[in-house]
C-alpha cells in the first residue's frame, strides 16, 4: 500500500496571458505581434538604469517600437527591490505620455513595478468610476534574467518605510512575454546565473509547495534538470544561445502560471530570502544561493513523506542513482544544489554582506515564528550554517 495520498486537485490557466513567445531575435516579430493583439498605440517602457545606459537592449526595443508607431517614452527609475518612489514617478511618466501599455525590460524589478503601477491605476480609476469595475492596463514583459517575475500575479516592492510589501491580483500577470536569448547576453554573469539559482528555488520549493496541481510538480522536475544541466553549460560559455534559451524555458517551467486563488506560499527558502534581501541588500538571487541547500537538507527532517518523495524523485531527473532512502535521497539533492552553487562561482556567506551573528535569531523568528521551539532552533542552525 502506498504511503502517500493518491493526486486529486484541479488546474486553470490565467485569463490574462496571451502569448509566450520565445527564440533568439524572436522580439522583432513578436513585439509588434502582441501589440496589435492587445490593440495597444502607445507604450511606455518600464526598466533600470544601468540596462539602458550600459547595453544596446533598451534601445533594441525603443526602435521596434517607434516602427510600429507606439512608442511612448522609457521610464528607467527603477531600482533594485522595486523602490516605491519609482512606481510612484513611473505612474506620473505613464500619464504624461498617454500610455495605454507597459513594455517591461529588465529582471524582476521593473517587471514587478509594472505590475505595481498597473495595480495602483487601476485602484485610481476605481476611485474615479462608479459602477463597473474598469479592466486592468495591460504589460509585456521582456526579461532579461532568470528572476520568473513575469509568470506571478505578485508584485513585491519596498515601501518608503524600507519594509517588503507585495499586491495580488489574478489580473496582474503580464499579457505577453517575450524571451529572446538574445537580449540577455549583456546580463552580467553573476546576475544571470544568480537568477537561475532563484528560478532553481522556484521549482524545488514548488515540489513541497501547498495546492499546487501534480502536472506543474513534473514541470518542476524537468526545470530541475534543465537548470542543472544549462547553468552549467552558461558558465562554461557566456554566449551559448541554446543554453540560454533552454534557461529561459526552464525558468518559466520553475514558477508556471497557474490560475489558483488559494495557493501556498512558496517555501522557507524564499521565506528566508525575503527578509535577507531588502534588510541587508542582498540580491534575491544570491539569497537562494546562501539558503536553498541548506533548506531541502532540513526538509528530510520536517516535511511530510509526501513531499520528501517528491524532492527525492528529483534525482531521477538529475540521472542520478537512489540513496537507498528517501531521507537519504533528499540530503543528495541538497548536497548536489550546494555543489552547483560551487561551481557557478555563486558561494557567499551572511558574513559576507555584513548581516551580525546577533540578528540571526531575530531574522529566524521573523521567518516562522516563535511558537514551534524546536523549528526555531532549526531554522536559526540554518542561517548560522550559512553564516
Amino acid at each position: 500500500m502506498s504511503t502517500v495520498t493518491a493526486p486529486a486537485g484541479s488546474y486553470a490557466y490565467v485569463d490574462t496571458l496571451k502569448g509566450v513567445y520565445y527564440g533568439p531575435k524572436c522580439v522583432e516579430t513578436a513585439l509588434p505581434e502582441l501589440l496589435d493583439t492587445l490593440g495597444a498605440k502607445r507604450a511606455l517602457i518600464v526598466t533600470g538604469r544601468s540596462l539602458r545606459n550600459k547595453t544596446g537592449v533598451v534601445a533594441k526595443i525603443e526602435n521596434i517600437l517607434k516602427k510600429s508607431n507606439a512608442f511612448g517614452a522609457t521610464f528607467s527609475e527603477i531600482g533594485e527591490f522595486t523602490p516605491e518612489a519609482g512606481i510612484e514617478n513611473g505612474i506620473s511618466k505613464f500619464r504624461e505620455v498617454d500610455a495605454d501599455i507597459i513594455v517591461s525590460v529588465g529582471g524582476g524589478s521593473p517587471i514587478d513595478a509594472s505590475k505595481a503601477i498597473i495595480f495602483r491605476l487601476w485602484q485610481q480609476r476605481a476611485q474615479e468610476t462608479s459602477g463597473k469595475e474598469p479592466e486592468f492596463l495591460r504589460q509585456i514583459a521582456i526579461p532579461t534574467t532568470l528572476s520568473a517575475a513575469e509568470y506571478t500575479s505578485r508584485a513585491g516592492y519596498t515601501n518608503k518605510q524600507g519594509d517588503k510589501v507585495a499586491v495580488v491580483h489574478l489580473d496582474l500577470p503580464p499579457a505577453g512575454i517575450i524571451l529572446d536569448a538574445e537580449l540577455t547576453l549583456s546580463t552580467p554573469e553573476s546576475l544571470w546565473l544568480s537568477t537561475g539559482m532563484r528560478a532553481l528555488d522556484h521549482a524545488v520549493e514548488t515540489l513541497y509547495r501547498p495546492g499546487v496541481p501534480l502536472p506543474l510538480k513534473k514541470l518542476c522536475h524537468a526545470a530541475i534538470a534543465d537548470l542543472f544541466r544549462f547553468l552549467v553549460l552558461s558558465k562554461k560559455d557566456s554566449e551559448d544561445l541554446v543554453a540560454r534559451q533552454r534557461l529561459q524555458i526552464a525558468s518559466w517551467m520553475s514558477l508556471w502560471p497557474c490560475k489558483v486563488e488559494r495557493l501556498g506560499s512558496l517555501g522557507l527558502s524564499h521565506t528566508l530570502g525575503h527578509k535577507l534581501g531588502v534588510t541587508y541588500g542582498i540580491p534575491h538571487g544570491i539569497t537562494s544561493c546562501l539558503t536553498l541547500a541548506p533548506v531541502v537538507n532540513l526538509q528530510a527532517e520536517i516535511a511530510s513523506q509526501e513531499d520528501k518523495e517528491y524532492l527525492a524523485e528529483a534525482l531521477l531527473y538529475l540521472r542520478q542513482p537512489s540513496t537507498g532512502t528517501v531521507d537519504g535521497d533528499v540530503r543528495k539533492l541538497s548536497y548536489m544544489i550546494g555543489s552547483l552553487v560551487q561551481e557557478l562561482g555563486l558561494h557567499r556567506t551572511l558574513s559576507q554582506y555584513g548581516v551580525p551573528t546577533a540578528d540571526i535569531e531575530q531574522i529566524a523568528v521573523r521567518s516562522v515564528g516563535q511558537e514551534d521551539e524546536e523549528l526555531l532552533s532549526k531554522v536559526k542552525s540554518v542561517l548560522e550554517s550559512i553564516y
